[in-house]
């Protein structure tokens, strides 16, 4: 039988509440990380044991993951990583929406698929591009420079985990404007993403060739796994909507990073509090 780690992380995390989780799994042991993190050694899995432990860190704010023991981030080959909301702080649609004066419009149908309402990615897409037509392209370039930032962590978890020889790949619903640039700077493996159409310095409201959605993510996973040699054990894959589950389904490390219910209901680690690199916690030196 596989033993089990638990590595608790918030933005507080206070001895007495490091101690009451470790009473409740039966911990052999406390390991303090960082002021904000702490390992319990040696747990029980049992499924009440797991839900007892779950509610109760919800309750108190706190991220939770039971992990193998011996679990090493350079036993990992492939992180593969959505692009809004997960590793930037903003939908990007969104916000070149609040430029063209149409943001509510976009951002609803955005907030519907993202729950999980609108089972059709790729026409939910359509309608919010459209929505998008005759706006200058400028207004990309606005949105990357004003807007975008990345979410918390970030930097430190893809430093970490090219350190450790793992490729690094963006695969997002948005656009490659994004993508590409996020790919240089952050020196990444490999980006893909949705391509604008422009003409004349003006969105035409289309989206050129195939659109990436649920299935074309998980598609691009596992043919960058394949390509790299990984397993499913040996990829991460983080995301926040319902258009990234079969992505998260497709990875052995599936991390819903601050996300919708219905995502943190089907993945195997939450990320509700913590950074980005609340994952590099998960693993041992």
């Amino acid at each position: 039988m596989t033993i089990h780690h638990l590595v608790l992380q918030s933005l507080t995390l206070s001895a007495e509440q490091a101690e009451q989780v470790a009473a409740l799994a039966q911990a052999q042991g406390l390991q303090r990380l960082s002021a904000t993190a702490a390992r319990l050694l040696d747990v029980q899995t049992d499924a009440d044991t797991r839900a007892e432990v779950r509610d109760w860190c919800e309750r108190n704010g706190i991220d939770q993951a039971f992990v193998p023991k011996g679990s090493r981030l350079s036993d990992c080959k492939v992180l593969v990583m959505d692009m809004d909301s997960t590793l930037i702080n903003i939908e990007c649609i969104d916000e070149i929406a609040d430029i063209a004066g149409v943001k509510p419009k976009v951002a609803e149908i955005t907030e519907a698929a993202m729950r999980g309402e609108i089972a059709d990615f790729s026409e939910s897409l359509r309608r919010r591009v459209a929505l998008l037509a005759g706006l200058p392209a400028r207004a990309l370039e606005q949105v990357y420079a004003e807007r975008l930032r990345l979410n918390p962590g970030a930097e430190r978890l893809i430093e970490t985990a090219q350190a450790a020889g793992i490729k690094v790949m963006l695969v997002s619903g948005g656009f490659t404007f994004f993508t590409d640039r996020l790919r240089e700077r952050l020196k990444l493996d490999s980006a893909q993403a949705n391509d604008l159409e422009i003409e004349n310095g003006v969105l035409t409201g289309k989206v050129r060739g195939e659109i990436i959605d649920a299935q074309g993510k998980a598609v691009r996973l596992r043919e960058f796994a394949r390509r790299h040699g990984a397993a499913p054990e040996q990829v991460i894959a983080m995301g926040d909507g319902a258009n990234d589950l079969q992505m998260l389904g497709a990875a052995g490390w599936s991390v819903a990073y601050h996300a919708k219910p219905i995502v943190r209901e089907q993945t195997r680690y939450a990320l509700n509090v913590s950074g980005l690199d609340g994952v590099l916690n998960w693993f041992e030196a």
